[in-house]
């Protein structure tokens, strides 16, 4: 029987990759002198540091540009508020999705059964959900209707098995 799994993670060296050249581009950058601005990975996060608000959101505007070209979907990116840092310096913190939370597995769930395809089935196992059905071309089906439906998360199905 085919399958296939939906997954919700970011390829972690095109983030990585991204943020490289967004510090590049800030310490190369005119408008970005003496504000100390940089832009920093963490596990599971990246911290952005400025010393204004507007300087903080070109400097997002500079990692989301980087990202996009680097076909990273910006969906798994949830930028928190703009907290107030050392010597009147801000900084934001944007926390990289990994996995389906089981409300969006739930909803997932629900959209492929609603699709009315009939032979296919979908569960959950852990932070990825399991589609299998009798036909490669029904999967094909379901594959094409979820990354067309905007879940607010990154969509990756992968792992096909005949």
């Amino acid at each position: 029987m085919p399958s296939f799994d939906i997954t919700s993670e970011l390829n972690l060296q095109e983030v990585r990759n991204a943020v490289d050249q967004a510090s590049r581009e800030v310490a190369q950058r005119y408008d970005f002198k003496n504000t100390d601005s940089s832009v920093e990975l963490n596990e599971g996060s990246i911290t952005l540091h400025s010393s204004s608000e507007d300087r903080l959101a070109a400097l997002r505007e500079v990692l989301k540009e980087k990202l996009v070209r680097r076909k990273v979907s910006l969906k798994g990116l949830a930028f928190l508020k703009v907290e107030e840092a050392a010597k009147g310096n801000v900084r934001q913190v944007a926390t990289l999705a990994s996995g389906i939370s089981s409300d969006k597995a739930r909803e997932l769930n629900k959209f492929i059964k609603n699709l009315n395809i009939k032979g296919v089935q979908s569960q959950t196992q852990g932070n990825q959900i399991r589609v299998s059905g009798k036909k490669r071309d029904q999967l094909q089906q379901v594959i094409a209707a979820v990354k067309e439906a905007d879940f607010n998360i990154p969509i990756n199905c992968g792992n096909f098995r005949d």
